[in-house]
């Protein structure tokens, strides 16, 4: 580089320099009250007045970089920055938001069902979710009852299996509905207490469980209960009391009583959560029983074991038939699906000692409306099918069980269900609360009606030897002999002969059968007297 050009190269540099360390020029007013987008020039760094280089060569102090221009509409979303003496100072404004944008709405159309009614489904009184909620509740204080394979099964020409619910505590199904409605009560209603006035399986189970989730439980009985059960409900820790000689005295003395101390009066109805307690009993079969095809259930008393069966087993499979079985003496659900809808009052009379208090409940809306709609067939039962069928669970079950819990099994016994030959049929065997000289009775009966025990008269002679004669018959027939009586003078009998009366007891219809055809043929004159 020549001479010439250091020169003025030095001089360059030098009026740079000088120009980049010299202080700002003030601002006019004018230029002041200017907002900072609307100014002439923007100044990244101080510059000299007359200078060629109006936007100078310096950004933010660094040396050959050209400035970047910012947008004045940018600016907008900051604060004005300025650069004083190398310090930054923000001042801050108001930030301008677009206006907003307003979307019109559609153009309305008219829809086919603004043009008529469209009524909604009712809701269902008892869901599978009820069902499905009450046995996770109960899983805790219920035992899972055995499904188990029947032996009776060959002799009828179907797999038939047992859910035996008669073993729980208190002897009774109820006892799944009545815990899910315990433990579905306020904490207030438990604290108060609960009060029953019936001497049934409800009330026992009421009792049971109440005790257990420390709810007061009070027990109104007429005086005419038998001691014995008013013994077991002391048991259970409830508070007992006699009032009055009929079951409506107790009734309304323990509805006057839950008035004044407010108790929590319970009976048994078609409460949804009572319901549904006793519908876990078609969960369980269900899982019990793979590949299951029918249930045969009882439907006497309150029909709630029929209606919360049937909906858990018609959730889960509704090939499977629901079949529901009650007494001839008391066909409510019978004649109430005959006459489409329910019965208040039934003119019967049921045997008390057999069936419980069947004239004290009646058959509900909601309960029969969902038996018309999910059970598939409704039969009866005679009591003498009942007994019966109370005597085959004694005989190859070892199980003690009343004549409601029995009827399932009596259907199929007196052969009113044809239609299940072949199929896995599940029984439900749902209670055995019966008083010990009630079921001795049952069973003298039972034998009777199933030809095991029979009883005879027979005119001997008064020879030496004639009642020898006939005891040793007897003996080689193999028969007990469990009764017999010798009428010397008797109005009927022949001049020289007496009359023998006897009660023998045979295995089965077939010894029995070849005992009367032998004392036919030995004794022409003997006359039986059947049942």
């Amino acid at each position: 580089m020549n001479f010439a050009a250091q020169f003025f190269y030095s001089r360059y540099l030098s009026e740079r320099l000088e120009r980049l360390y010299s202080p700002r020029p003030a601002l006019k007013d004018s230029e002041e009250n200017d907002p900072f987008w609307q100014r002439e020039e923007l100044y990244l760094g101080p510059s000299q007045p007359g200078s060629s280089y109006k936007y100078g060569p310096v950004s933010n102090g660094t040396v050959g970089r050209r400035p970047t221009l910012i947008e004045p509409e940018r600016l907008k979303d900051f604060g004005v920055e300025e650069l004083l003496n190398g310090d930054v100072r923000v001042h801050e404004t108001k930030v301008a938001m677009a206006p907003e944008v307003v979307l019109m709405d559609p153009p309305k159309t008219r829809r086919v069902s603004e043009f008529r009614m469209i009524p909604r489904p009712p809701a269902q009184y008892l869901r599978f979710e009820d069902i499905s909620a009450a046995a996770f509740r109960i899983q805790s204080g219920m035992q899972k009852t055995p499904c188990t394979y029947s032996r009776l099964s060959k002799q009828y020409g179907m797999e038939i299996y047992l859910k035996k619910e008669h073993l729980h505590y208190t002897g009774s199904v109820k006892e799944r509905g009545v815990l899910y409605l315990l433990t579905s009560l306020t904490q207030e209603q438990q604290r108060m207490g609960v009060i029953v006035a019936t001497d049934c399986n409800f009330s026992m189970a009421v009792a049971h469980h109440a005790v257990d989730l420390k709810i007061p439980v009070f027990v109104i009985m007429p005086s005419s209960c038998s001691s014995p059960r008013l013994r077991i409900y002391r048991d259970y820790g409830a508070m007992v009391i006699s009032y009055g000689s009929t079951g409506r005295d107790s009734q309304n003395h323990a509805c006057h009583l839950a008035r004044e101390n407010g108790y929590l009066y319970l009976e048994e109805d078609e409460n949804a959560a009572y319901l549904a307690g006793l519908g876990t009993v078609g969960m369980e079969i269900y899982e019990q029983v793979p590949k299951l095809e029918a249930v045969v259930i009882p439907a006497a008393g309150q029909y709630g074991l029929l209606a919360g069966t049937a909906a858990a087993i018609k959730h889960l499979d509704s090939r499977i038939l629901v079949i529901g079985v009650e007494p001839d003496d008391f066909p409510l659900l019978l004649q109430s699906l005959k006459t489409n809808g329910p019965i208040k009052d039934m003119h019967s009379n049921p045997n008390k000692k057999l069936y419980g208090d069947l004239m004290e409940h009646s058959l509900g809306v909601n309960t029969f409306h969902l038996a018309k709609k999910l059970v598939d067939k409704v039969i009866t039962v005679s009591e003498e099918d009942s007994l019966v069928a109370m005597l085959r669970f004694q005989e190859f079950e070892r199980s003690t069980v009343d004549t409601e819990g029995a009827m399932g099994l009596a259907a199929i016994l007196a052969g009113q269900l044809p239609e299940l030959k072949g199929k896995k049929v599940a029984v439900v065997v749902s209670s055995a609360n019966m008083e010990l000289e009630v079921v001795r009775q049952c069973m003298d009966r039972a034998l009777v009606l199933d030809n095991r025990i029979s009883k005879f008269s027979v005119q001997l002679g008064e020879w030496p030897g004639d009642m020898a004669k006939l005891l040793d018959v007897l003996t080689r027939e193999d028969v007990r002999l469990l009764d017999v009586c010798h009428r010397r003078h008797s109005d009927k009998s022949e001049l020289f002969k007496a009359k023998v009366e006897c009660v023998v007891e045979a295995r089965d219809k077939m010894q029995s059968a070849h005992l009367r055809k032998t004392l036919s043929e030995r004794y022409p004159s003997i006359c039986w007297l059947d049942r």
